[in-house]
């Protein structure tokens, strides 16, 4: 069986050589793309789970609340 000396990093998903000495520092925005990456199907659906949230009973609750602090704040 064929085993790669390269492997991706858990944190930030670069590709790393097992071989090499030096330790590896994740840059903070590959993490961040990284992660975004990994939410992408979460992010995609954010807006139809937001919509159908503010159609609950408790979603049109928080509506209404808003719009009173909104008028309030005036």
């Amino acid at each position: 069986m064929f085993v790669s000396r390269f492997m991706p990093c858990g944190r930030c998903g670069e590709s790393l050589d097992l071989a090499e000495a030096v330790p590896h520092e994740c840059a903070p925005a590959r993490v961040v793309d990284f992660q975004m990456f990994a939410l992408r199907d979460d992010v995609a659906a954010f807006e139809t789970r937001f919509e159908a949230w503010l159609q609950s009973p408790s979603g049109r609750f928080e509506a209404w609340l808003a719009g009173r602090h909104v008028r309030r704040s005036r």
